[in-house]
Order: C-alpha cells, then structure tokens, then sequence
C-alpha cells in the first residue's frame, strides 16, 4: 500500500483490464510484478545487469517471473516500459541517483522482455505437448531442456507445472545440472591445472606466496619450490617431458583480468624450460606450464625467468588499447556503457560491454576515432596502489561481480580520462599502442555487445591486406582504388540490366511457340 509500490499494483490492474482485490490469484500476480520491478529498477541501477550467474541470474528470474505474471494476468503486449518508468517516478524522490542511470537500465530492461517473451513462445510449446504427454509427473530431462536451452528457470517450470496437476522430477533435474556443472568443472580444470588436484597446489602455496616482479622487469632470479607432472608433485623435469613449475618469485604474467599468459623461458644450470602456459590455480600460487627444452630441472634448483619481451610489448599494448577503447565507448555512448568482460593477446583484443542494441556503422567509427585520438595524444599510463575506498573515491571502474582485495591497483591513462582497476601489464605511453582498427561488433547475450579489434603491428598489417585486396579488384575492374565501389555499384546495374532483358527475351522466345505447340498437342 505504500506510495513507492501501489502505482504498480495499479498500473499492472490497468495494463491487465482487471480490479485489484477482485480475486486472489490475481492480486497475487499484481503485487508479484510490482515487487519485482521495484526489486529490478534497483539492482540495474547498481550495475548489475541480466545474466545467468550471481546477482545477475537473480534479476534474470525478477525479470522473467514479472513476464510470466503479466502473462497470466492475460497482458501479451510489452510492458516494461511503462512499469519501470512508474517505478522510476515512485522512488526518484528518495534515489535521486536513479534518474541517471534510468536510460540505461531502461534499454536493459526492453530488451529483456523482448528476449524472454521469445523464449517464452517457444518454450511454452515444448512444456505444453511434454504436459499434454504426461500424466502427474514431467520428466528431469524435460526440466532440463527447457533449462538449458529454452532458459526456463526450473520455479517457472514447476510452478507451470503445479498450474495444470503435475509435478516435477527435481532429482533428475538435480542430477543432470550436476552432471552439467561437473563438466564444466573438469573442461576449466583440465585448462588452468592441467588434472592436477587443489590439495597438491594448496601445498605449495603454504611454502609462500609467489612474487611477482614483472612490472619492473622481464626477468628475475627465483628457486623452484616445486614440480608437477602428470598431476602428482615430482623431484624432476627431464627433456621432452611437460610439467608445471613453482617459483618463489617470477615476472612471467599468469593469465588473468582478461590478459593472455606471457611467453617465454626459464633456465638455469643445465636446463632450458619453454613456458607454454602460465595461471594461478590458487590465489597467490603462479603455475608455469613448462616443456623440458634440454637438461633436467629438479626441486631447489635456481633458475631465472625471462619474458618474451616482443610478446610483452604485443600484450602491454593490446591491454592498455582495451582501456582506451572503454573509455572511448563511455565517451560516445555514454557512461552506462561498461564493461562486462574482456581478453587481451598481442595484436587483439576484445570488450565485452553493457548495451541491449547493435552498434551503427557511424558509432563505431567514431569510437575508433576518439581511441585512435587519444593514442596520438600521447597520454601518460600509470599504475597507483591504494585502498579500496580511496579507489572508488577517485573514480576508479571496477568489474562489476569482481572480487578485490583491500588494496588495489589503478592504472589510469590520461589522468581521469580512464581510471580502472587492474593487474595488467600496460605500456608507458598511450602512442606506444600503435594503432586500434575495429574489426567487428556483435551480440553475445541480452543486453550484453562484444566489439573486437586489431592493435599496433596488427592492425597495421590488416590494413596492408585490404589496401592489396582492394587494388586487386580495381585492376580486374579497370579503374582506380578509389572508384572500385562506384564501378562494382554499375556492373551490378548492368547485370541487373541484362537479367532483365534475357527474362524478357526468353518470355518472348516461349510465347511465340505457343501457337507451334498447341498445333502439334
């Protein structure tokens, strides 16, 4: 009944044609959906957006039951619209901040709708013929269908279910999300720890945690604490073998906030080790992935690490382009438009961002203007420790989900331009970066946009092949690079022309048969 909630209740009774209070079920529904948008207006307006893990699958559900119960309430049109700006207009008064963000959790919150109630018409097909075929129980399997590929939240299935007599098997269901989770479990285990257990690897963090010194420099003098090979610890490597190594300090990066491992060696007295892969399967513990190049490497030994200083250059500048690039998309779009996500490897990377529409032709040139600007600009890059709190004061962007430590680290280019939270390796200056040439824009996910792009020597060797492919095509035209579109534009129109006129002329040719035809039938 209190302001903040009854213009809901009585915006859900008009979109439905129905009077609150008139039946039970009904006003159940209605303060569902005013619960529900009230809780979603919330969470969106502090970051969080739709997605199928954490708080994120819990606004997915908000969301999708509101849909449901509008459903049910007899509305099949969208509502969202309506229903978050009375929201909004309820609770503006005591959250000032949410008329900022509104636009943004708006643009959310209709492409979710819009998403769901797809699903919805498709899904509901399958649950309707899985319902019509069974007699007081639907099977775990069809739970699951619906889960995993129709995004029916298991309580929208049972509660679908209970609505027409029948039950649901939960532990079929239960056991094949277990089975689902278990190979997704060993698919990022055989990944990040090569099999083997978290028991060995927590045995080795106990020995200390490792340091690493790799902003400073690309190599550093280290004890091997440990090996692994084929999942159990060993006291050796020999030549040809694959293993995994601990040091007490290294400055090879270990794969993490969205940036690919280092390449590089590790040798010491009589070994030479090629380092394939670098991740922290624990945190503080660096696991070097390693091949015996030559020699035999045993626990104890001194060894010195040496970063590949050609891929460090190629991952500094792609990581510090991503950065750019946030920034440049915040400029052009707005600052709603944050990252969700991102990978870095020399020459390429990816940003995965918080937008519910494609991206035009116009925009994305203009945001590789603006980062190729600021690339030119010559901005300082700089990284700064300090406590959380203070991170935030100063206007630092965190991932929204992460988890940081009391003390972070900031890297920032051009000053406030761009303040983020990262561990990542960066170049000095913005110029070193090179060159940023979007290559592509897509979806992955409601509400959710990736673009991808080429960096520094990359970038410029892309442009290299189209500049080649392109003055090949004008050759086979016969004109200039610069009039190829307009020459292809008119063989195009020629072509159409000379269709047309065969058309014609093979109708002609049939019609004057016509007479021959029905003289010989």
């Amino acid at each position: 009944e209190i302001d903040q909630v009854r213009p809901l209740v009585d915006l859900a009774a008009k979109l439905s044609g129905k009077t609150y209070g008139a039946d039970e079920n009904d006003d159940v529904r209605m303060r569902v959906i005013a619960d529900h948008i009230r809780s979603a207006l919330m969470l969106m307006s502090d970051g969080v957006t739709p997605s199928n893990e954490g708080r994120g699958y819990v606004l997915r559900r908000l969301l999708r039951r509101s849909v449901r119960s509008l459903r049910l309430l007899g509305v099949q049109k969208p509502c969202f619209e309506a229903l978050f700006t009375t929201s909004k207009n309820a609770m503006v008064e005591a959250y000032p901040e949410l008329e900022e963000s509104f636009p943004r959790v708006l643009r959310s919150a209709i492409a979710e709708e819009a998403g769901f109630s797809r699903t919805l018409d498709t899904g509901l097909v399958v649950l309707s013929e899985a319902i019509a075929s069974s007699t007081s129980q639907l099977s775990g399997e069809t739970a699951f269908l619906l889960h995993d590929t129709y995004g029916f939240p298991i309580d929208l299935t049972v509660e679908i279910a209970e609505e027409n007599g029948l039950t649901v098997d939960r532990d079929g269901f239960d056991q094949l999300m277990r089975e689902q989770k278990d190979r997704a479990k060993q698919d990022a285990k055989a990944k990040k720890t090569g099999g083997a257990g978290l028991q060995v690897y927590s045995e080795f963090r106990s020995l200390g945690e490792t340091q690493f010194l790799g902003y400073e420099s690309l190599k550093t003098s280290g004890k091997v604490l440990g090996l692994i090979r084929d999942g159990e610890s060993v006291a050796s490597l020999s030549a040809g073998q694959l293993g995994e190594l601990f040091l007490d300090r290294t400055t090879l990066y270990a794969e993490s906030g969205g940036q690919a491992a280092d390449a590089g060696w590790i040798v010491g007295n009589g070994f030479e080790l090629e380092v394939l892969d670098v991740q922290k399967p624990v945190k503080g513990l660096f696991a070097h992935k390693v091949r015996v190049a030559s020699g035999e490497v045993v626990v104890g030994a001194e060894a010195q690490t040496l970063v590949d200083p050609n891929w460090r250059l190629g991952a500094a500048q792609a990581h510090s382009a991503t950065h750019v690039v946030h920034a440049a998309l915040r400029q052009v779009l707005g600052p709603e438009a944050l990252q969700s996500g991102s990978y870095n490897r020399p020459g390429y990377m990816r940003l995965d961002f918080s937008w519910t529409q494609a991206l035009s032709d116009a925009t994305k040139s203009e945001i590789e203007e603006v980062s190729n600007l600021a690339i030119r600009a010559d901005l300082a890059v700089s990284a700064q420790y300090m406590s959380l709190p203070k991170a935030r004061e100063w206007g630092a962007i965190a991932l929204f989900g992460e988890t940081y430590d009391e003390e972070v680290r900031v890297v920032q280019v051009g000053g406030p331009w761009s303040r983020e939270l990262c561990g990542g390796t960066h170049v000095a200056r913005s110029s070193q970066i090179g060159l940023v040439s979007i290559t592509n824009e897509s979806s992955v996910g409601s509400g959710s946009r990736r673009l991808e792009a080429l960096v520094g020597l990359d970038a410029i060797s892309s442009f290299n092949r189209d500049r080649l492919q392109l003055q090949a095509i004008a050759e086979a035209l016969k004109t200039n690079p610069s009039n190829a579109a307009e020459r292809i534009s008119q063989f195009l129109q020629e072509l159409k022309d000379t269709q047309k006129e065969l058309a014609a002329f093979q109708s002609a040719a049939l019609s004057s048969r016509v007479p021959e035809l029905l003289a010989s039938g």
